[in-house]
């Protein structure tokens, strides 16, 4: 087990640097960001772009120092301080003391049309440098909280999302788990028939359409036909409101809360059972084919003993797989769930990020999943040995 778990940690920590390179990369390509932003104030008319303002956002963002140094400076915070080569900073495409003044013209294309003075060493040296995500610096957010750090921005969104995904992935596995083993124990029967349709409309029905599907007739109909509703979104309310048979309903209290969770829980729960059931089926199925499953029966084990003891043990080894790769769902958050119910969670947070080019943000919801995911996947191993004792790593 030591020599397995030293083998896995080397491999983690390769993969996470390599998803850490790729992720920085495909972001610091992406479209929008600053440069964008700046070329957006200054319309579509030829106009000559202020040096000051580019040599500020070159400097901010550090888009005059070549890609290794900033990648290292976001990863390890290093070098910390100016990059030096022969007493002068090592920069991208220009030095210090002068700068190239761009202008745009009609087709939105820079051009170099002289040189201005932008920069001092004191500026240089005063420039913030991050101490390294592996530190646990993500640096300063762009957008969202404009100059404020990606760590309070994150921890602002974590609990609402664990809130979400805890409760709903509880629940799913509480229903999916015997939904799927009854299927296989009463295979081709009336209920086995009816768990397979309702597995297949979850699995085909897409989560921001359930979700839309949800709020128009549990808020917008049943509202108007005076009827028990809920509300259509956010994870609290803002003022007090009345619903029917409940009467008031405080906002930020404790049913306000639990209302608003019943929907887009619904919609997590939903789509979760649809597939666990489904795969604990076939996984029982599969094992209740065994010959050590025949060979119970034949000694006589009584029904319910042959299922949980011998078949439904043997049968959780796979969806062990599915369950431990929940746990980086639940920090990442869900998406198009949060987003159409207006859930103040990290799926919401990562779309925003996208939507307004903060990728700070976005870098570092992306590297926390990777994070995660590799944990999840050595977790998953360790507990095959538990599930299974025939199993040994080594």
């Amino acid at each position: 087990m030591a020599n397995y778990l030293i083998r896995r940690s080397f491999q983690m920590i390769v993969v996470m640097f390599l998803s850490a390179l790729a992720c920085y990369w495909l972001l610091s390509i992406a479209p929008g960001g600053p440069w964008e932003g700046l070329l957006q104030q200054q319309g579509s008319a030829t106009r000559q772009i202020d040096a000051e303002d580019v040599a500020r956002i070159r400097a901010q963002f550090e888009l005059d120092l070549y890609f290794p140094f900033r990648f290292t400076r976001w990863l390890v915070g290093w070098p910390s301080g100016p990059i030096m080569i022969g007493g002068q900073p090592l920069l991208k495409d220009l030095i210090v003391g002068c700068f190239m003044t761009l202008e745009q013209s009609v087709n939105g294309e820079m051009q170099v049309v002289g040189c201005q003075d932008y920069v001092t060493m004191s500026e240089l040296e005063g420039r913030r440098v991050s101490r390294g995500i592996v530190f646990g610096d993500f640096g300063n957010s762009w957008g969202i909280l404009r100059d404020r750090p990606v760590s309070i921005v994150l921890m602002s969104r974590i609990p609402r999302t664990l809130q979400l995904l805890v409760t709903s992935i509880t629940i799913a596995l509480l229903i999916g788990v015997p939904l799927g083993l009854l299927s296989a124990v009463r295979q081709y029967s009336l209920f086995d028939y009816f768990t397979t349709f309702i597995a297949f409309v979850g699995s085909s029905m897409p989560t921001f359409f359930f979700g839309l599907l949800l709020i128009l007739t549990f808020s917008v109909l049943f509202k108007g036909l005076g009827w028990f509703y809920l509300p259509s979104g956010d994870a609290i309310g803002v003022r007090d409101y009345v619903i029917p048979l409940l009467g008031k309903v405080e906002a930020k209290s404790l049913l306000d809360q639990a209302l608003r969770m019943i929907m887009p829980t619904s919609v997590l729960v939903l789509v979760s059972v649809a597939g666990w059931s489904r795969f604990v089926r076939s996984s029982m199925l599969e094992v209740m084919r065994q010959d050590y499953v025949r060979t119970a029966r034949a000694k006589g084990l009584l029904e319910n003993v042959v299922i949980f003891k011998h078949a439904f043990r043997n049968a959780l080894i796979p969806f062990v797989t599915i369950v431990v790769f929940a746990i980086p769902g639940a920090f990442s958050g869900a998406v198009a769930t949060e987003t159409v119910f207006n859930w103040p969670g990290m799926g919401r947070l990562f779309f925003d990020a996208l939507g307004r080019a903060d990728y700070p943000v976005a870098m570092s919801i992306l590297l926390i999943g990777a994070f995660l995911t590799v944990i999840a996947t050595l977790l998953g191993d360790i507990l095959y040995t538990v599930v299974d004792p025939r199993i040994r790593l080594s």
